[in-house]
Parts: C-alpha cells; sequence; structure tokens
C-alpha cells in the first residue's frame, strides 16, 4: 500500500512539472514570436509534449487555439505550415535581423553570425512543407 501512495504521489510531481515546463515553453514561443532569435516552433512543439503527458485540458486548448492551432496541428501531423505563416516569419527574422546588424551591432564578427543565423533559419523554414490550404 506504501508503494501505490509513493508511485501516485511522483505521478502527482511529474504531471505538475510537465504542466510548468510546458506552460514556460508556451511563454517562451510567444515571446519567440517577437524576438527572431528565440525559435518559436521548437517551444511551442515542446509545450504541446509537455501538455499531451500532463493536461488533456491543456493539450486541447493549445490544439484549438486560434493562433497556434492549425500551425502546430500542421506541423505535429507532417502536414506543413500555412504559406503566409511561413512568409510572416521570414519577413519578421529578416526586417529584425536586418535592423540588428544595420542599427545595434558594431561587430563585424556579431553581423557575420545574426547572417547566417537568419539565412538558416530561412533555410529551415523553406523546407518546412507547405501547406495547401
Amino acid at each position: 500500500m506504501e508503494i501505490d501512495k509513493q508511485a501516485k504521489a511522483r505521478g502527482t510531481w511529474i504531471r505538475v512539472l510537465l504542466l510548468v515546463a510546458g506552460t514556460v515553453s508556451m511563454g517562451l514561443g510567444i515571446v519567440g514570436i517577437f524576438v527572431p532569435l528565440l525559435p518559436t516552433t521548437p517551444f511551442l512543439l515542446l509545450a504541446a509534449a509537455c501538455y499531451a503527458r500532463s493536461s488533456q485540458r491543456c493539450y486541447s486548448w493549445l490544439l484549438s487555439n486560434k493562433w497556434f492551432g492549425n500551425y502546430i496541428r500542421g506541423y505535429l501531423e507532417r502536414k506543413g505550415v500555412p504559406l503566409k505563416i511561413k512568409a510572416l516569419t521570414v519577413t519578421l527574422l529578416w526586417i529584425t535581423i536586418g535592423s540588428s546588424i544595420a542599427f545595434a551591432v558594431q561587430s563585424f564578427a556579431i553581423r557575420l553570425i545574426l547572417l547566417l543565423i537568419a539565412i538558416g533559419v530561412s533555410v529551415h523554414i523553406r523546407c518546412i512543407p507547405t501547406l495547401k490550404q
């Protein structure tokens, strides 16, 4: 009987930790929408994975969310990402990194690193299948 209580308590703690991790990941994903060096997709996918293992309610909310739901479902089901989202992502990425290179960064090495990151992210987004709507 004592082992059952310990196992149940451990399971509860794991669920709570996964719920917290999912919520933090969701927050970082939202911040990543506005900060191009912080990736949005990995954090949203991590949030989905954490919620799937801890809270069916949060997982359902995330997948039915009007801003992230279709995007995450399409990615998880390997259908792709809508062209509009891909274009918006790449546009915001280049505007933000371009502005940083032009106005905020003086070091040539940092400018080069930012440029390589922008190219890498753009190539990654290009390789994701485009969802036909």
